[in-house]
Parts: structure tokens; sequence; C-alpha cells
């Protein structure tokens, strides 16, 4: 159907340039409010009637006669009506609704994918200061930068996925000196134990490690400790390392990868905080006052001035952020995606500010952002706000052992970014339809085992004839499949992978109706070859869908976690 689709669009375009030229630009298919009303709209008679001083309906009717005398609509489209004001009402013929089950079997896993389009974006995820193990936070923002990046690869898009962290600064320092605390035999709740240090077991883990003068070695570093209490540099060294390390196995748990690690502490030693600083001064972008230096920020709509540089020489925490993004525009990125929390939400304006007062080209609303909440962790009714091994918060690797990698990324994309969400563990671990991963999962399994009672030859499911397939069960089926690849560049666009979950679950919920009203595996050869295409297209669908997000399409289902 979408082959079928793009073919109506092209004559639709045609017989738009031909009644007002350069009007083929506003060839354009919705979907109707009711099915009822057919299977595509086109309004583009009521956005033309004024420019052409013609009644809309009657427009709708002259382009109505032409486009039926077209040979695509002639071949794909049974009739045409004219509602309200002027709409056209496009209702398919059966078998331009069921090409698309050939499309999905043709085109397997790259069915809703783009060719390349030869242009490269960055997205920047996790980025967590190696200080603890991963939050549930972080889990959310991995699994949503990582399912950013391949909507985005689905829509033709070289993806770069990149990992920025301070390995200095005052969490650092805190880090080290706690390690040296533990090192030196103290813990939390001694009365030397500062009030500020961090407090999880890791830390003595990291101490013990420490004092053993083993090596740690994660995917950017690799550090061998001295096992001397009084190394502190040495120290913060390895407790860097160590956690470093530590995040690659949460990431590797939850299946992400990084192209690159990028130091917040290198935009300092290669000079380029200082250079991005010197040359908002000789732009004219900076002034004097209260012994600070200022960024004129409101001349690019920030609500005030901010200070870049405080009195005691240090630079706030957004001058580095310019001086980054400037790297990630000279390297070539001429889109960029910025995951993060929404306490980022303030330095958005200071950033953007100081990338146009820079003056190297970079164009307005550079970088994009998508901001997102804090995650809460429910189990037996409760909210589960502790992990032993932090100290104070539950971690990504509680929740994937707890539960499972698929939940637990199903679950964390399965609403809006910005909107606060509920973990629910005992859901997560429910077998039963109220579990939308499982359900989800379920109808990927139940059309597996199918097609593994029937034991022929799938790779000859798309030359099967296809006609059986008119009931309103099928057809309901077969315009979910057809939205697939529109609904992947819709979500791509609004930064959305909570959609893709969205239509898998309505997808999935339309194959169980499908199957509870027709028998698949039937005497009829030719109806049970149909039907077998189906169900085989709708796999397929289901299959590239949970890949979007990174979850498993099982053959068969399995626990859907560990009870602990």
């Amino acid at each position: 159907m979408l082959l079928v689709k793009q073919e109506l669009l092209r004559s639709l375009a045609a017989e738009l340039e031909r009644l007002s030229p350069g009007a083929g630009d506003k060839a354009a298919f919705e979907s109707p409010k009711a099915a009822a009303h057919g299977d595509l709209a086109c309004t583009a008679a009521m956005q033309l009637a004024k420019a052409l001083k013609k009644n809309p309906r009657e427009l709708a009717q002259e382009l109505r006669v032409a486009l039926l005398e077209t040979p695509a609509y002639g071949q794909w489209v049974e009739a045409i009506d004219i509602a309200g004001p002027g709409f056209l009402n496009i209702r398919l013929r059966p078998e331009a609704r069921q090409e698309v089950v050939r499309e999905v079997l043709t085109g397997g896993s790259s069915f809703g994918s783009q060719p390349r389009n030869g242009q490269r974006m960055m997205v920047e995820f996790v980025s967590a200061n190696p200080t603890g193990p991963l939050h549930v936070g972080h889990g959310r923002q991995a699994a949503l930068g990582d399912a950013l990046c391949s909507l985005y690869a689905t829509q033709g898009w070289g993806v770069y996925r990149e990992f920025y962290y301070n390995d200095a600064g005052v969490q650092i320092a805190t880090l080290a000196t706690s390690t040296q605390l533990r090192a030196r035999g103290l813990k939390p709740g001694d009365p030397q134990w500062p009030e500020l240090a961090y407090n999880g077991d890791y830390i003595q883990d990291i101490a013990n490690d420490f004092l053993a003068g083993r090596t740690v070695k994660s995917d950017d570093r690799e550090f061998t400790a001295s096992g001397e209490i009084e190394d502190l540099d040495g120290i913060r060294l390895f407790a860097v390392a160590y956690l470093r390390h530590e995040q690659d196995l949460d990431l590797k748990a939850f299946d992400v990868q990084f192209d690159n690690y990028y130091l917040e502490s290198s935009l300092y030693t290669s000079g380029k905080v200082d250079a991005v600083v010197e040359r908002l001064r000789e732009a004219g972008k900076t002034y004097e006052q209260d012994g600070a230096l200022w960024l004129k920020s409101t001349e690019y709509g920030d609500d005030k001035d901010r200070v870049m540089r405080k009195g005691d020489g240090s630079y706030t925490y957004f001058v580095p952020d310019v001086a980054y993004h400037i790297t990630k525009w000279e390297r070539g990125f001429s889109k960029v995606v910025n995951i993060q929390g929404t306490d980022h939400h303030g330095t958005i304006a200071r950033v953007r500010a100081g990338l146009q007062a820079a003056g190297v080209g970079i164009p307005p609303g550079y970088p994009d952002y998508v901001l997102h909440t804090m995650v809460r962790v429910m189990r037996g009714g409760e909210e589960v706000k502790i992990s032993k091994r932090a100290g104070s918060y539950v971690t990504l690797r509680d929740l994937i052992e707890w539960t499972s990698k698929d939940a637990v990324r199903f679950f964390l994309l399965s609403r809006k970014p910005d909107t606060e969400y509920v973990f629910d563990i005992d859901l997560a671990l429910a077998q039963n339809n109220d579990n939308p991963v499982y359900y989800v999962q379920y109808a990927h399994a139940r059309i597996c085992s199918v097609l593994a009672a029937w034991g022929g030859d799938s790779s000859t499911l798309a030359q099967a004839d296809l006609s059986p397939l008119s009931s309103p069960q099928a057809v309901a089926v077969m315009l979910q499949l057809a939205r697939y690849p529109e609904m992947l560049s819709d979500a791509a666009t609004d930064f959305a992978p909570h959609d893709v979950t969205f239509y898998l679950r309505e997808l999935a919920a339309t194959y169980h109706s499908y199957y509870d009203a027709e028998r698949i595996l039937v005497d009829d050869e030719i109806v049970r070859g149909a039907r077998l295409a189906l169900v085989a297209a709708t796999a397929q669908v289901l299959h590239n869908g949970l890949a979007v997000l990174g979850v498993s399409a099982p053959r068969k289902m399995q626990s859907a976690g560990r009870q602990q």
C-alpha cells in the first residue's frame, strides 16, 4: 500500500499542478477520522479554491473527475466521494490494501526505512559523570537516546552516539576523598565522615580494589592502582576508571553502545573554553560587571544576561557547553540532539545564545533538546527509593535484574519524555495482557507458533494470492501495517519514540482480534496462503518496531523476569 500511496500521490500532484502551476507541492493525504469515510482524504480543493476563485466543492468535483481518469487511480481506487465543504474521501480497491502485505514481506527488516540521505547527526545521551552507578533516570535517558538514534537511522540519517562526561571538578574530587576515607577504614555514620561524601557500598568496593593494586579498564580509559592511601590523585584516576567500567557494564546489560566518549576536561586542556570566551569578547558580546564577565544573552532571546566567568576566575557550567557544541558543529554534525533531564531546561537559552554570539555559522535553534523527567519505581504498591549498592537511589542495573532488559526499555519509552513515569515492577513481571511489552511480544510469538505449525517455506508467501483477505479484521490489520512507515517518520520528526510503543500495542491488539476471528491453517490452500502471508507480514512489522526500541521479538515466550 505504501507504493500504491506513492503512485496516487504523484498523480494527485500532477493534477494539482495542471489546475494551478506551483500547486503540486500541496499534494498530501490525510487519514479520515472515521473508517467509513474511506482510506485516504485530501483537502487540496479547499486550499486552492480561493486562489482559483472557484467554489471548493465544484473544484473538488473537477479534481475527482480528473483523478479517476489517471492510470493510478483507475487501477487502485474504487471510489472518490466529496464530503463537507470540499473533502475528497478516497476508497481503495481491496487489492490496493492487500499490496502492503507483499511490500512488507519483500522489504523484510528494511520495511519502513528510507534510503541513506547523506546527512550526519549526533545524539548525545546518558552523559553521566563517573561518580556512581547509573540510576533509573539515566536508564530512561539511555532508552530514549538509543531509540531516537534507531528512529533517525530508519529515516536515512548517519547517526553518531556520543557520551559526554566530566572527569574533574567538585563531584570527582568528592569521589576521590570518599574513596580515600573508605581506604582509611572510615565509613558512613562515623563522626569523621563528611556530610557531602558518597555513601554507597560501591565506594568501599573501589577502595578495596585500589588498595589491592588492581587494574581497571573501561571503553575509554585504563588505570592501575598504586595502592598508596596518600595518593589522592591516583585514587581519583582509579575511581573514575572504575566507575566508567561499571557504567559500561550497565550499558552493556541495557544493550547500549556509543561511538565516542568526550571528556569535559579536554575542553579546558585543549584551550577550547578560553578560545570561545576570547571570541565572544572580541565580538563585543560580553561585558564586565561586579567582578564577573557576562554574556549579552538577552540579545538572543534569553530572559537575562548570564555570568560566564565568576569573580573567582572559574567559568559557569554553560561556558564549556558552548565550546563543546562548537566542536560538534566543527566535526560536521549539521543536526545535534541532546537528551537531558528537565533540570537542564534553563541552560537551553544560554547555550544557544552563546553559539549565536560566537558567530561561527551555527543556525538558530541548534542544538535540539529532548528533556525527560525522572522515574519513580513501585513494588508491591510501595515506592522503592534506595539501592544498597548506590546508597541513595535505585540503579539501572537493579531494574534490569528485577525485571528484564526488554521490560525496562519498553516501559521507559512508553510515555512522552517530559511526563512523569512510574515504573511498576509487578506489572513488568506479569505475563498477561496488562503488561504491554508481554502483550506485544506475545503477538509476535503467537504468529511464529502458527508459522512453525504450518512448516512451509515463508519465502514463498510474498507471491501468495492475497484476494481472500477481505474480512473487516483482515482489512484492519492491513491498514495498521500500512501506517508503519509514516508512523516512523512522524516519530523521528517529533522526537517521539513513545509513538512506536503505542503503534506496536495497537498492531498487536488488531492482530489478536484477527486471530480470534479467522482460523489461519485452513484446508483451502489459497485462503491459507493469504492468511499466512498476512500474519507473517504482521510478525515482520512487530519485529521491526521492537528493534527500533531495542526490544527483542521472541519466537517463543519465556519468563518475563525473575522475582526477587
